[in-house]
């Protein structure tokens, strides 16, 4: 006899709903939770949104946060920011060289900054550097 998926016993019943608010309340990382109510780390992340238990920030991000926030009692190290972050305030133009200057990973990356050379992206110096003309190289 085959059954039909309509007749398959719910995964989701009150009890495993109870005990679901009260992990999540509780914290536990989600596949945590899945594990201990048998079911998968996707099922429990889905039944919390319908449900409309609170978001969870990644581990990851919050992890990443702490270690990168650069916060020495009220002052901010700037050398700790992440340089995505650092990088929201710098106002780009069209006028200035944007050379890159150091190490991009690193957060004391830059842009050149001066007046770029008319009709190039680059101050004179770096349209030097950037434009070549093969036939000088022959």
């Amino acid at each position: 006899m085959v059954e039909n998926y309509m007749t398959i016993k719910n995964t989701w019943d009150e009890l495993k709903l109870k005990k679901l608010e009260e992990l999540w309340k509780q914290g536990l990382p989600i596949s945590k939770i899945g594990e201990m109510l048998g079911v998968s780390r996707n099922s429990v992340a889905g039944k919390a949104h319908r449900m409309g238990l609170p978001k969870r920030t990644s581990p990851i991000s919050t992890e990443k946060k702490q270690n990168l926030s650069g916060i020495n009692g009220n002052e901010i190290d700037d050398k700790n920011i992440p340089l995505k972050i650092k990088l929201r305030g710098v106002q780009w133009s069209r006028i200035k060289c944007c050379w890159p200057e150091g190490d991009p990973k690193q957060n004391d990356f830059r842009f050149c900054g001066k007046d770029i050379f008319p009709g190039r992206p680059y101050c004179d110096k770096h349209s030097l550097l950037a434009y070549t003309n093969t036939r000088e190289n022959t």
